[in-house]
């Protein structure tokens, strides 16, 4: 059996990733950097263990790492989905956001991939897909540091690839569009509107269908499929 680590995997999109896996026969560990009692309930209602570590940081994610596989096993399938968001105009937003939010969406996926993919490449297989964004493909007012983190997720994706390809590990991204999730329910109510009108299927993603795209390419057949960047936008963006 597989086993799947998924980051910020207790709540929203990655939630629904876990349980994703969970149906195609994977063993699903998640993690989380906060709310224990919420990390708690899921764990008990899906059964998947939940890990708690900062992924911004370095040592945290080689330290969390032997701590899943010395308790549960090797890492076969690493899902960098952990994200945040915090939203300005440049010209308005802090240092701190700026770095925050490369920090957690993008410097994370360096370091879980460098704690995993070791392993993956002495067992000649593995499968690496990190969570970017519809606006990280097309940018966004107030989202510079999102947007480029996002955009940082495709290039790291595509250069991985390269590296990793001889070895059977594959590494892919998907980019959703709007999903009904936590994150986005923050949004104002009169910007989600406007986000929607643009929106050609007329609704925001579910999780789940997030997630389907995710199982399918981290599937045994899967393994032609990398360097790749899958598209979840409902017709947003048709990069």
């Amino acid at each position: 059996m597989r086993t799947a680590l998924v980051t910020g995997g207790t709540t929203g999109i990655g939630a629904a990733i876990c349980a994703a896996l969970q149906t195609d026969g994977i063993r699903v560990v998640a993690t989380y950097s906060g709310h224990d009692a919420r990390a708690a309930s899921f764990s008990e209602a899906t059964g998947v263990p939940s890990f708690r570590w900062d992924v911004s940081d370095h040592a945290a994610c080689a330290a969390g790492v032997a701590q899943v596989e010395a308790a549960i096993g090797p890492v076969d399938i690493l899902i960098n989905n952990a994200g945040i968001t915090r939203d300005s105009s440049l010209l308005k937003m802090t240092e701190e956001a700026w770095k925050r939010v490369l920090a957690v969406d993008l410097d994370s996926c360096f370091n879980m991939v460098q704690a995993v993919v070791g392993g993956m490449k002495a067992r000649r297989w593995g499968r690496i897909v990190s969570v970017a964004s519809v606006n990280g493909q097309t940018g966004q007012f107030g989202q510079t540091n999102y947007a480029a983190a996002k955009a940082g997720i495709l290039g790291f994706t595509k250069a991985l690839a390269l590296e990793v390809a001889r070895d059977g590990v594959t590494v892919n991204a998907v980019a959703p569009g709007y999903t009904d999730t936590d994150m986005v329910a923050a949004v104002a109510p009169e910007i989600m509107k406007t986000i929607v009108a643009r929106i050609p299927v007329g609704r925001l993603a579910r999780p789940e269908e997030i997630a389907r795209c995710v199982a399918f390419l981290v599937a045994e057949d899967a393994g032609f499929i990398t360097g790749s960047t899958l598209s979840v936008n409902g017709g947003q963006a048709m990069i």
